[in-house]
């Protein structure tokens, strides 16, 4: 009897200590862009599908503002994140990131994997026809680290031979792309940038006529259904940190590429799903074209 209970704690120390996986917290940083409580309600659910995909381990959100972003990567305060492209890259290029799967938004009943900038002007600007037009004129755009709302179309004016920061009489950043949209309306800008879909949106809600508008530079892109100025760039990654171990990153992965389009984490996240990370080479390259982000 004594030998059987000696066998039995053993084989049951041998069990808790190396043969039994215990459940484990993910912790996702999500770029929290309008506020902490937007970003609970948008992406907790994305969380919460997670963790019953993975049974026993759990997830949860983490809000961080755009300052919070590379300290909790680089400290590994959080196992997985989702940021913008170009803030992806800068984590990836200095702290070895790397991406999960790609986001599939859902943007006006339409399925985009990737998006671009739109420079335009209002339609009675008569001079402005092209992006020559644009120089000695007042420029807006989001924030320096918007990378659909000022990057893109940073390194588009470049390409072109144009530098928005010695050829216009200013550039003004608005903080939010409908603000962009709102200075170039009532004539503060002569013209600006957003994400590609945000005049798209802002017609759609009734806040704008998109007839009053004038798309500068505008590409056509097979399948891409919303107006542009530029190439059209990877949507956001589902990234993780260096240290997680890439057989738990490619079971989040499958789970990410599984996730039903009806699901609550799509709807409330506002994605068709995910697929399999595109290539963020594009990205890295407009970054060390225009000397920012990981190259700044």
């Amino acid at each position: 009897m004594l030998i059987k209970r000696g066998v039995c704690g053993f084989l049951l120390l041998m069990l808790c200590g190396f043969g039994v996986a215990t459940a484990a917290e993910y912790r996702i940083g999500v770029l929290a862009k309008n506020g902490p409580a937007k970003a609970m309600k948008k992406w907790a659910a994305t969380a919460e599908y997670l963790s019953a995909a993975r049974s026993g381990d759990s997830f949860r959100i983490v809000p961080l503002g755009f300052d919070e972003v590379f300290p909790a990567v680089e400290k590994a305060d959080v196992d997985f994140f989702l940021v913008n492209s170009s803030m992806f890259v800068t984590a990836q290029v200095r702290f070895g990131a790397e991406p999960v799967a790609t986001m599939i938004n859902s943007r006006q009943g339409k399925p985009p994997k990737a998006f671009g900038g739109v420079i335009f002007t209002y339609v009675t600007q008569d001079a402005i026809n092209g992006l020559e037009d644009i120089k000695g004129k007042r420029f807006w755009a989001v924030k320096n680290s918007s990378f659909g709302g000022w990057q893109m179309a940073y390194k588009e004016l470049m390409d072109q031979g144009i530098d928005p920061m010695a050829d216009f009489a200013a550039v003004e950043f608005g903080k939010k792309h409908d603000n962009v949209v709102y200075a170039v309306q009532n004539g503060e800008a002569t013209a600006g940038t957003v994400r590609s879909d945000t005049l798209e949106r802002m017609a759609a809600a009734g806040d704008i006529d998109l007839a009053e508008f004038k798309i500068l530079n505008q590409r056509s892109h097979a399948g891409f259904p919303f107006v542009t100025s530029t190439p059209l760039y990877p949507e956001w990654p589902f990234a993780k940190v260096e240290s997680v171990p890439d057989e738990v990153a490619d079971s989040v992965a499958e789970a990410l590429l599984a996730m039903p389009p009806d699901s609550p984490a799509a709807k409330q996240a506002k994605v068709v799903g995910w697929t399999q990370a595109l290539d963020y080479g594009p990205v890295e390259d407009l970054q060390e074209s225009l000397g920012v982000g990981a190259y700044q």
